[in-house]
């Protein structure tokens, strides 16, 4: 899918942490795009704080990717659109689980459009295995020491679960 902008697309995102339904994404996108920029917000908006280091959460999807030649890692602190452009980008990927994903994408896309135009912005509906996977939801678990092994890369896994388990505290 090869545009003006090389086919260049931003998977953004706070990854904190990263999941097999971002994976899936990522991985998804990387057959569309000749080169597919995972961009790692340093510090989310929505989201107070992070569990992981804006390093961290960037090394676990460098791991996670490894496998995908067209894939990059990037941390951005940055209006999306700036990081966008700064990487040649003519598209911005995210993906939908629910309606409650389309109303926030809905409003964004909106607001980007209007800072840049020029960038569209993609959206993949979450594979079904991963409709319900969230970063918050696998927190919790691994808070209460559930397995989730199934749910994040092993590495992710050990560390929420050395960072979050109630049993190590």
């Amino acid at each position: 899918m090869a545009d003006q902008n090389g086919g260049v697309a931003i998977c953004p995102g706070s990854y904190d942490p990263v999941t097999y339904g971002h994976l899936d994404i990522i991985a998804r996108a990387s057959r569309v795009f000749d080169t597919v920029v995972v961009g790692v917000v340093n510090q989310p908006v929505r989201k107070p704080t992070t569990l992981f280091t804006a390093q961290e959460r960037r090394d676990f999807l460098l791991q996670a990717t490894e496998k995908l030649a067209n894939v990059k890692v990037d941390v951005f602190d940055t209006l999306l659109v700036d990081f966008a452009r700064k990487h040649g980008a003519g598209a911005l990927v995210k993906g939908l689980r629910a309606i409650s994903d389309f109303e926030y994408e809905f409003e964004m896309n909106q607001l980007n459009r209007k800072l840049a135009a020029d960038i569209e912005s993609v959206y993949l509906m979450a594979s079904p295995e991963y409709s319900f996977l969230s970063s918050s939801g696998i927190k919790e678990l691994a808070t209460f020491g559930a397995e989730i092994e199934d749910l994040v890369p092993p590495y992710v896994a050990e560390a929420l679960h050395d960072r979050l388990s109630r049993d190590a505290k």
